[in-house]
């Protein structure tokens, strides 16, 4: 058993160059300056101030119970929450004289807005004696959602979910090899995007659902050997909303067609494939004592960018490599101490993370980095 609280303060002040050019985010060739003052004839500029704060206090209680290779989980947590939050103001200098002026004023202070909830989990698991263990686990959620208002300057209702888990883990006998698969179903209600109207704000989304299944691969080969597999299958779509909105087209910046219900359709930015594996080859003492390699790669598939299904990003694999040096094998005064280059991105790949209408998020390119550890 046990309690917790948190203080949270949040004040946001930012601004919006609308001067911005379409270009292709795969080959951003341009030749442009950005715009920063708020009194230069031809800047087009917004800017936005919010200031919210809540406190969240909790009880929370958990038991495990064992009988043989039966194992069952019990747990519930009860919250309270106090939201205050100040409004909105925002500024532009779109008028005659290029002046910063304000746009709009919603900063009367609110009262306190309550929120609690009780949420539990259960989960039960059998352990077989020849290794298999399946697996089924229930589980509630309540997250507030802070920090994000709607373009009015209004807080949003909290994150709440429910989800299912049934899987199976077998552990090889005599093996030192691990091998999972688990199928998930998710409800949440109350699920932020971007809102399409109103640019930098949310917007609630209503339900969505998310259902797929898991599988991995831990195994050690050999002692010198180990080698580490998952793949995911994602399905997350609107469930149940009443939102429309026109599909958009990237290269002429303009929606187009009528507007569409979102009800169906995928949650844009999460994948819906992901893959990867890893190795880790330790080097024979008669060959190169101590010292070790790795690679692996990683697959993510494509994204869409909004609500209704516009557009996607491309899909893209990395891979990564290293190499280890354990100094203990060959000097005992140094047992424990160990060196690791790394290097992610091998390729140097470039590659988009995300879309949204707007703006796109590069991924990172070629990474090198080592680490020295000692361990005692």
């Amino acid at each position: 058993m046990g309690s917790d609280f948190r203080q949270y303060n949040y004040n946001s002040n930012w601004e919006i160059d609308g001067n911005e050019p379409t270009l292709s985010v795969y080959n951003p060739e341009y030749i442009y300056s950005p715009c920063f003052s708020w009194n230069k004839s031809g800047c087009q500029l917004n800017g936005y101030v919010y200031n919210a704060s809540y406190f969240q206090e909790g009880v929370y209680f958990q038991d495990q119970i064992k009988w043989k290779g039966l194992s069952i989980l019990l747990g519930g947590r009860q919250d309270w929450v106090n939201m205050k939050y100040t409004g909105d103001r925002g500024y532009t200098n779109q008028n005659s004289d290029n002046v910063k002026t304000l746009s709009y004023d919603d900063t009367k202070s609110d009262p306190k807005q309550p929120q609690s909830a009780f949420t539990w989990r259960a989960g039960i698991v059998y352990q077989f004696k020849f290794g298999l263990a399946p697996y089924f686990s229930y589980s509630t959620s309540f997250i507030p959602q802070i920090g994000s208002t709607d373009y009015q300057g209004h807080p949003f209702f909290p994150l709440i979910g429910k989800q299912m888990e049934a899987g199976l883990k077998y552990k090889v006998p005599q093996k030192d090899i691990l091998l999972t698969a688990a199928a998930f179903h998710i409800d949440e209600d109350n699920y932020l995007i971007s809102d399409l109207v109103h640019t930098g704000f949310s917007t609630n989304a209503g339900r969505v659902r998310s259902q797929g299944f898991e599988v991995s691969a831990n195994a050690n080969i050999t002692h010198d050997l180990r080698l580490v597999a998952s793949y995911s299958y994602t399905d997350i779509r609107y469930a149940k909303s009443n939102l429309t909105a026109k599909r958009y087209n990237p290269a002429t910046s303009l929606s187009y067609g009528d507007a569409i219900s979102q009800s169906g359709m995928s949650v844009p930015y999460v994948p819906r494939n992901m893959f990867s594996f890893f190795s880790d080859y330790t080097m024979p003492k008669n060959i190169i004592k101590g010292f070790g390699i790795n690679f692996g790669a990683r697959y993510t598939g494509y994204t869409y960018a909004d609500s209704v299904e516009s557009f996607k990003t491309n899909p893209y694999i990395l891979f990564d490599a290293g190499l280890h040096y354990d100094f203990g094998q060959n000097f005992s005064i140094l047992k424990g101490l160990k060196a690791q280059l790394s290097m992610s991105n091998l390729a140097n790949t470039y590659y988009v993370t995300r879309c949204t209408h707007g703006v796109c998020n590069l991924g990172q390119g070629r990474r090198v980095y080592g680490n020295l550890t000692y361990n005692w």
